[in-house]
């Protein structure tokens, strides 16, 4: 493209996008690899959740109270940094500051809601958005779950729905509007090609709240055109593949959406990623080999989706704080393992070079799931480390 014509196309730009295309080529000389850390918004008030976390300190509550459930279990885990405020800036300071000079260049928040109105929330914008001044990426993975009583841990019936997380489309308009207006106009939103990203984790959950496939395709193309419309070149949807991701459309009567990538492909998704390796290979015993089994299908996924696998590598598992009775977890994780499998997901975006260089991390701070690279008194910041010494300091790669 000529001079000319590149100033003439970004001079039309609206002011948030300029502010991107002028990052872009700095960041692309930066960093070929962005490393995404999913970031769990629960370790501050919400008095939505008062009625478990009675502490009001959000899910801080469940970690510090956390007994082992056997002799070789590891309870309670304490953070180095003490039971902190996330929505204070302040705090949210360390966090990106520890993220990017450790590598870590962006945070994937999970992004709830439940009754029309936002659920943790204020982690992001009263938090993160306060703190960041453009220095770290961010984007949105909508878990849009039902809201169940696995949060609570007093109660053993891990059924019981609180909230659903399905919406119908006029709810669905609305949380397209917010997103659009409240975070893909921010210019530290992850973008790839200029596309906003955006992440759904449960697409069975979209598919029978807005009513069927054609409906949820439907709104996805809504949701499209709503972003275009506000000035970017298009929406970048990203898929959390799971048990939750159909493998056929069966209500459609078709017979040529009999698969997960077919499902995919129909609905436009652009990537795929795992949300944790618990969804992949069942999370009992011994790390290494749950992590040898969980990578082992990256493969499958290159040879059987047309689409671009964003691998994932997970800290470890144990969500026993969260029962009042033990429950399977994973052992003998440790910094040096996850190293391993970190240069794994490396040389996974190195053998595929067309396609993003994506890799999430589960994740920043899942404390009440064992899986975390936020420093404990334990390890302190050697899982940190372990990022920076394969990627180096943080820079994005994307827009």
């Amino acid at each position: 493209m000529k001079i000319g014509l590149t100033v003439s196309v970004i001079c039309l730009l609206p002011s948030f996008l300029l502010f991107q295309s002028c990052q872009s080529g700095k960041d692309n000389a930066k960093q070929k690899y962005d490393v995404a850390a999913f970031y769990w918004p629960d370790f501050h008030y919400d008095p939505r959740l008062e009625f478990i976390f009675t502490d009001k300190v959000g899910e801080w509550q469940t970690i510090y109270n956390a007994k082992p459930k056997d002799s070789i279990e590891r309870q309670p885990r304490v953070p180095l940094w003490g039971y902190q405020d996330e929505s204070d800036p302040k705090v949210m300071d360390k966090n990106i500051h520890a993220a990017i000079t450790h590598g870590v260049n962006i945070f994937i928040f999970d992004w709830y809601w439940y009754d029309n109105k936002p659920l943790l929330e204020s982690c992001l914008d009263s938090g993160f958005l306060k703190a960041n001044h453009n220095r770290m990426r961010f984007y949105i993975m909508w878990a849009n779950h039902d809201a169940t009583s696995y949060w609570d841990p007093k109660n053993p019936d891990k059924n019981l729905i609180y909230w659903t997380g399905k919406v119908d489309s006029s709810v669905f308009h609305t949380i397209v509007a917010r997103v659009i207006n409240k975070y893909f106009k921010n210019p530290s939103y992850y973008k790839i090609d200029g596309k906003p990203v955006f992440s759904i984790y449960e697409l069975t959950n979209f598919i029978k709240g807005l009513g069927g496939p054609e409906e949820a395709m439907n709104a996805l193309n809504y949701f499209r055109r709503e972003t275009i419309r506000a000035g970017f070149p298009g929406l970048y949807l990203q898929a959390i593949l799971w048990s939750a991701v159909p493998d056929s459309l069966k209500l459609m009567n078709s017979d040529k959406i009999k698969t997960q990538d077919k499902v995919l492909q129909y609905f436009g998704f652009n990537s795929f990623t795992n949300y944790t390796w618990a969804h992949i290979r069942n999370p009992t015993g011994d790390y290494d080999k749950w992590a040898m089994s969980s990578i082992a299908i990256w493969k499958k996924y290159s040879d059987s989706f047309s689409i671009p696998y964003n691998p994932n590598v997970t800290v470890g598992w144990d969500p026993n704080p969260r029962f009042p009775f033990k429950v399977g977890y994973i052992t003998n994780s440790t910094p040096a393992k996850f190293r391993k499998y970190l240069i794994m997901a490396k040389q996974f975006i190195d053998d595929h070079p067309k396609q993003p260089g994506l890799i999430t991390i589960n994740a920043w701070n899942e404390w009440s799931e064992g899986s975390y690279l936020e420093p404990d008194t334990l390890y302190k910041m050697q899982y940190l480390d372990v990022v920076k010494d394969i990627f180096g300091n943080g820079e994005s790669n994307g827009q």
